[in-house]
This record gives C-alpha cells, sequence and structure tokens, in this order.
C-alpha cells in the first residue's frame, strides 16, 4: 500500500519569541516492508539554518534554527510511504521465529557478532526506562518463563497490557514515570510501549522504542476527519536467529501496513518529533494535526 502523511506541527506564543533551535525527527525511515517514496519539510517562519542527518540510530534529524521574532512555529511534513508489512506476519508464526525459547535467546546474546552486538544496546536502561521497580519485573515474569518461545511470550505480554491497562490521555504526559503508569495501570502509547520494553529488558532481552504513526480506520457509514490520524508508538523484540519482531500493546496485534515508522531508539526521549530551546518569557500551545490517505 502507498499513503500520503501529512504532520502539522504549530505552536501559538503568548507573547514574541526572539529565538529557537529545534531538532525534528519526522522524516519516515527506510525500514521492514517500508519505502520512503517522497519527503519534504516546511518551517516557518523561515530557518535561518537547516540541515539534516542520521543520528546514532539511523533515523533522520533535522536540525533547525530561527533567529527572527515570531509568536507562531509551524512545521509541516509531507511524506509519501510504500508499506508491506503484512508479508512477514507469515514468517512470525514459523517454526524458525516460534522455536526460539527464552533460554536459547539468553544463551545467544552472550555471543559477539555484529548483529548480536547491535541488538545488546537495547538491553541497557534508558532516560525513560529504568530497571528500579521490582512490580514491573514481577509482571513480566507471569509471561517470560525460561522454556517458552520468546514470540508467544512476548504475545501474551502485549495481550496482558491491552486488557490490564487503560487508556487515558488525560493521565500522563511525555515525562510521567513508568513507575507511575505501572501503578495506575493507565497511559496512552508512549506508555504502553515502554511498559513493555521495561518489562522485556527486566528478562534479559533486548526491546526497542518505535515512534511512528498509525492510520484510523473511520466507523462503517461514516467519513474519515482530516486529521484525524495520529502518531503513534509500539515496541519491538530481538528474538536471536530471527530477529526483530514488532508488537503494538495499545491496540493489541502486531503491526501491520497501517503503522508506518518514523524512527526508533531506547525509548520516547530518543525519537520525540521536535524538540527544542526557545528563548521568550511567555507560554505556548501545542496543536498537532496528521492526516494518513491511501493513494488511489
Amino acid at each position: 500500500m502507498i499513503f500520503n502523511l501529512t504532520h502539522i506541527t504549530t505552536y501559538n506564543y503568548n507573547a514574541p519569541v526572539s529565538y529557537c533551535h529545534n531538532i525534528a525527527t519526522l522524516r519516515p525511515r527506510e525500514s521492514k516492508g517500508q519505502q520512503l517514496l517522497d519527503y519534504n519539510i516546511e518551517v516557518s517562519p523561515e530557518p535561518s539554518e537547516i540541515s539534516e542527518r542520521k543520528d546514532f540510530f539511523g533515523n533522520y534529524i533535522t536540525r533547525f534554527s530561527i533567529q527572527t521574532e515570531h509568536t507562531v512555529l509551524k512545521v509541516t511534513t509531507r511524506s509519501t510511504i510504500m508499506r508491506d508489512y503484512t508479508q512477514f506476519h507469515e514468517s512470525f508464526y514459523s517454526p524458525a521465529c516460534q522455536s526460539i525459547t527464552i533460554n536459547d535467546a539468553l544463551l545467544a546474546l552472550q555471543g559477539t557478532d555484529p548483529e548480536i552486538m547491535e541488538a545488546k544496546q537495547f538491553l541497557l536502561e534508558s532516560i525513560f526506562i529504568r530497571q528500579t521497580d521490582k512490580a514491573i519485573k514481577e509482571y513480566a515474569e507471569i509471561s517470560f518463563m525460561g522454556g517458552r518461545s520468546v514470540f508467544e511470550a512476548a504475545y501474551e505480554l502485549m495481550q496482558r497490557i491491552y486488557t490490564d491497562f487503560d487508556f487515558d490521555p488525560e493521565f500522563s504526559t511525555t515525562s510521567t514515570p513508568i513507575e507511575e503508569v505501572m501503578r495506575e495501570k493507565k497511559g496512552v502509547c508512549q506508555d504502553f510501549a515502554q511498559i513493555a520494553i521495561a518489562c522485556i529488558r527486566s528478562i534479559g532481552l533486548p526491546a526497542r522504542y518505535i515512534s511512528g504513526y498509525i492510520e484510523t480506520i473511520p466507523p462503517p457509514g461514516k467519513e474519515k476527519l482530516v486529521g484525524a490520524d495520529a502518531s503513534h508508538a509500539w515496541l519491538a523484540i530481538f528474538i536471536p536467529g530471527f530477529g526483530w519482531v514488532d508488537f503494538d500493546p495499545t491496540n493489541n496485534m502486531i503491526p501491520k501496513n497501517q503503522h508506518i515508522v518514523v524512527g526508533w531508539g531506547r525509548d520516547y526521549y530518543d525519537v520525540p518529533p521536535l524538540k527544542g530551546v526557545v528563548y521568550g518569557s511567555g507560554k505556548s500551545k501545542l496543536d498537532v494535526s496528521v492526516d494518513i490517505k491511501a493513494a488511489v
């Protein structure tokens, strides 16, 4: 499938901003089952400096500075993406994937070949995911038992998070500790992905955070609203000898074509859509609009 995606981020300031420097992680990356066909970014006011490079994880990041006084910052990205991820679903249910047990995986992770070494960086603590909460490890151990298939354990963990946690966009912010999310059993997609990652890492297996988008499907007979799609987050677990497998605990599913990958890292801190420094004395209001349309 081919999708046309528009992402608009607008900051309205109640007092003039004299200078800002920003980093955007908005350009979808090339990944398994995904090809970026076209992309452009527009920033208003026009930046005095703008550049693009890849970060440590291979994500595209855009740096830009605005040195003129302004009360509105608007960043618009337009992307055309081809997705063919469903071709991988059959392989997830094959013996090559499902026969690898947790004990097998932990033993294999003692190796030093390049694929193993690359994956092991996603075992480490990160800014938002610290291994300090016993409740998270105890929650993980219900699904992750040594002789069990890694895939089956991760699939069950996804289902349990979907069942046990409530989606509540009013509860958390990007800085809400995962320990609080675990205790209250509610949050949003970012929180559920990070809870799952914390569980998996507590067992000793690598897991990474994936930032992207998901196409929303309107109810039967209803028209799709412009801008009603959303930024989204899910996770992937590394199964030695097979590779990375994605899981979406917010929707209780293995991602399909409707999941579009922007980037990945250790947690949300590595791949926020937009972050920066602003010189001004006022407050700001953030508006985000995402629109995904399947190409005809």
